[in-house]
């Protein structure tokens, strides 16, 4: 399997897409998918931060995040202001049952390098929903202001995934990078069956 092929098939590779009627719960619900994505930005930030925390001997992993940390504390500013412009209010911090449910698939114990293995493949997983849920939107909200604005999130996520199979591929055999990432792909799709249809959150 050449380069060009592993990104098409284990990157881009979601094995259950959004159900359509996200969509349309989602524009009905404006002002809690607008809160909920605001807090995934801030909570993505956060995640990097860890990262760097935890990982601060590895090199190319804190000049690789630093940027991404910037990045997506900037986009929950840019939500913030959206939800200011239109009138509405930044509601409080709900449990995130989609990232829940994949925590308890990542490994906790055992080898260090099985460790950064899955906390870098659980946060590529969770910037590649997340890009496929701005696709989603970009292409069926009927304003067309917000569908431009989560057109440029979702170009945004793409960059973000790619960084962490990149940074997983550097640090660890790309053979077992690829196999794990499969186990993933397969978990996540069994939680998205698991959880119900809610325009009110962003996963």
């Amino acid at each position: 399997m050449n380069e060009s092929t592993a990104y098409q098939k284990n990157i881009l590779g979601l094995q259950l897409p959004t159900d359509p009627r996200w969509v349309n719960l989602a524009e009905i619900s404006l002002e809690e998918i607008l809160t909920d994505h605001a807090y995934c930005e801030q909570k993505a930030a956060i995640s990097c931060m860890s990262l760097i925390q935890l990982y601060s001997d590895k090199d190319a992993l804190v000049d690789e995040l630093c940027p991404i940390v910037t990045e997506e504390w900037g986009h929950f500013r840019l939500v913030l202001l959206e939800i200011r412009k239109r009138g509405l209010q930044l509601g409080k911090q709900r449990k995130d049952e989609y990232v829940n449910a994949l925590r308890t698939f990542e490994k906790k114990g055992g080898k260090e390098e099985d460790r950064l293995l899955d906390k870098l493949l659980i946060c590529a997983l969770i910037e590649a929903r997340s890009c496929e849920r701005f696709k989603r939107l970009s292409e069926g909200l009927d304003d067309e202001y917000l569908s431009q604005f989560y057109r440029r999130f979702m170009e945004s996520e793409a960059g973000h995934y790619r960084t962490f199979i990149d940074l997983a591929r550097q640090y660890l055999p790309e053979e077992k990078v690829w196999q794990r990432w499969e186990e993933w792909l397969k978990y996540e799709a069994d939680v998205m069956l698991s959880l119900d249809v809610r325009g009110d959150r962003m996963h």
